[in-house]
């Protein structure tokens, strides 16, 4: 998979050599939570280039982590599927995460913040099961970033599908949460409740009561929220 090796027989590195590249765990990650479109990877990897992000699929498919295949109901679409190799990955990435987020300190990771992998996560992650069996909209307004950022829409469609626009879809908006992106990825990431983020003025809500009653049940929050983060 690259010409770096460790010249090791130990397993440890045998499999740090297929699975340490840059972006590659990450890569792995976005597999494992569902995502296997080319483009739907891609916008779980923003900021991994698309020529990077092919040679990485290619890498994982030689090694037997990843194997490409038609879908059915579109067969001119490729998409990536995850081996029983690859599948085999998906506790060893969920630690990683868990240990990611125990103890590693939080400033270093709210330095990075990005609407468009928050928004994507939330759209994955989002609790369908209290949301009104009609199409839900709720407006997610970040005051702070450019005009081009500031706006994003969460769709709940009657079948419970989930929809992500960055572009007004025009539909009557059921919930408008205005917020900084930060105090929201915060409450993504576990550290702040939606109601301690209410109560301190960080998160205005404006539209159903029920919607807001329920937030922070639907609310797609990180699969690693529930752990609690003992490093500062």
């Amino acid at each position: 998979m690259t010409n770096a090796s460790y010249k090791q027989f130990y397993p440890v590195a045998m499999a740090a050599e297929v699975l340490c590249t840059r972006w590659t765990v990450i890569l792995l990650r976005e597999l494992v939570a569902g995502s296997s479109r080319f483009n739907e990877l891609r916008r779980g990897v923003p900021r991994m280039s698309p020529a990077l992000l092919s040679k990485r699929l290619s890498e994982l498919e030689a090694a037997g982590v990843v194997k490409r295949e038609r879908l059915t109901e579109t067969p001119e679409v490729e998409a990536y599927a995850l081996t029983q190799a690859g599948r085999d990955l998906q506790p060893v990435i969920e630690a990683i995460g868990m240990w990611g987020q125990k103890w590693v300190e939080t400033e270093p990771s709210l330095e990075n913040l990005d609407p468009e992998l928050l928004m994507w996560e939330m759209r994955r992650n989002l609790d369908t099961t209290p949301v009104p069996d009609q199409r839900v909209v709720i407006e997610f307004i970040y005051p702070e970033l450019p005009e081009s950022q500031r706006k994003w829409w969460l769709i709940v469609e009657p079948d419970r599908t989930v929809d992500l626009c960055h572009i007004d879809p025009g539909f009557d908006v059921d919930l408008y949460a205005t917020v900084d992106l930060r105090t929201m990825t915060e409450i993504w990431m576990g550290l702040w409740s939606v109601a301690d983020a209410v109560d301190r003025d960080a998160l205005l809500l404006v539209g159903s009561s029920d919607l807001i009653r329920s937030m922070q049940t639907w609310l797609g929050l990180s699969p690693f929220a529930q752990q609690e983060k003992l490093a500062s």
